[in-house]
C-alpha cells in the first residue's frame, strides 16, 4: 500500500471522506497529477513541481487544500484562504457536503496554467 493510502486510511471517517473526494475531482480533471506523500501529507506534483496539498487539521476541523502558487490564482478571492502565507493560498472544507466541485474545478484548472 503506497504511504498516501495508508495516512488517508489512518484518519477519521469525516477526513477520509473528504480527501478521498477531493482526490478524485483533482485527477478527473488533471490526469496528469502525481499524488505522493511530501512533508507528511498528500501532495499533488504537476510536471514533477510541486502543485497542491492535501491537509487535514483536526485541531480546527478542516482539510486544507493548499496551492503552492496560490497567490498568482486571479479567480475565487472569496474562497481562497491566504492567512499571512507568502505562496499558499487554499480552500477549506469543513464537511464533504461544503465541497463546491465547481469552484474547486475553477480553481484547479486555473492553477494547472500557472505551470505552462
Amino acid at each position: 500500500m503506497k504511504l498516501t493510502d495508508e495516512y488517508i486510511y489512518r484518519q477519521p471517517e469525516k477526513y477520509q471522506v473528504m480527501l478521498l473526494h477531493l482526490i478524485s475531482v483533482f485527477e478527473r480533471a488533471i490526469p496528469e497529477l502525481e499524488l505522493l506523500f511530501k512533508w507528511g501529507m498528500p501532495y499533488f506534483y504537476y510536471k514533477k513541481k510541486p502543485f497542491c496539498y492535501l491537509a487535514p487539521n483536526h485541531k480546527k476541523g478542516f482539510v486544507d487544500v493548499g496551492f503552492a502558487r496560490g497567490f498568482q490564482l486571479k479567480r475565487n478571492q472569496d474562497w481562497l484562504v491566504d492567512e499571512k502565507r507568502n505562496t499558499v493560498k487554499s480552500l477549506r472544507y469543513f464537511s464533504s457536503e461544503a465541497i463546491d466541485n465547481a469552484v474547486l474545478d475553477d480553481v484547479i484548472l486555473e492553477a494547472v496554467t500557472l505551470y505552462k
